[in-house]
C-alpha cells in the first residue's frame, strides 16, 4: 500500500506540474502579443498550481520518485504548452512575398480569399522586383502560403511576427472563404 501511496503522489505532482507549465508556456505567447489581462488571469492559475505541487515535492525531498514526477512534468507540461500554444496560432504574422513578376493572378487570388494585399515595386540585386506585404491571423497562414506557392512557387516569402496592429483591412473571419 505504502509504494500505491508514492506512485499517486508522483503522478499527482506530475500531472499538477504538467498543468501548470503548460499554462506558463501559453500565458507567455499572450503576454507577449500585450493581452496582459487574460496573461495575468492564466498567471494566477498557473502560480497556484505551481504552490501545490512544490509544497508536496519540498516536503519530502529525500522521496527521489517526487523530485523525478517534479522533472518529468516540467518536461512534459514545456512539450505540451508548446503544442497547445501551436494549435491555438494565436495572433498575426507579416508576411512579405517578393516576385520578379507582377503576379496579378496571386494577388487576384488572395483577395478574394478575402486577404489584405499591399503591393510595391522595388529594386532587386537583378532588377525590378514586386512586393507583396500582408497581415494574416497566424491560423491562416498555412493557407496563405499554400496560395503563394501554388501562384509564385519561386517567391521568396519572410514572415515575422506582428505583435501589434491598428487599422487597415483585417477580417474576422478568412478562414471560412474557399
Amino acid at each position: 500500500m505504502d509504494w500505491l501511496d508514492t506512485l499517486l503522489g508522483a503522478l499527482l505532482i506530475f500531472g499538477l506540474r504538467m498543468c501548470d507549465v503548460t499554462l506558463g508556456t501559453v500565458k507567455m505567447m499572450i503576454a507577449l502579443q500585450g493581452r496582459r489581462y487574460v496573461a495575468a488571469a492564466i498567471g494566477f492559475v498557473e502560480v497556484t498550481i505551481f504552490v501545490i505541487a512544490i509544497g508536496k515535492v519540498v516536503g519530502q525531498l529525500d522521496n527521489i520518485v517526487n523530485v523525478l514526477a517534479y522533472s518529468g512534468g516540467f518536461a512534459c507540461g514545456t512539450m505540451l504548452g508548446i503544442t497547445v500554444e501551436s494549435k491555438l496560432a494565436l495572433g498575426n504574422r507579416v508576411v512579405k512575398v517578393i516576385t520578379h513578376r507582377p503576379n496579378d493572378v496571386l494577388v487576384s487570388e488572395l483577395r478574394r480569399l478575402l486577404f489584405g494585399v499591399t503591393r510595391i515595386v522595388g529594386e532587386g540585386r537583378d532588377g525590378k522586383v514586386y512586393i507583396l506585404f500582408s497581415v494574416v491571423r497566424r491560423k491562416d497562414l498555412e493557407r496563405f502560403v499554400a496560395v503563394v506557392n501554388k501562384f509564385a512557387p519561386k517567391a521568396f516569402v519572410a514572415v515575422e511576427e506582428a505583435r501589434e496592429i491598428w487599422r487597415g483591412y483585417m477580417p474576422i473571419y478568412n478562414s471560412k472563404v474557399k
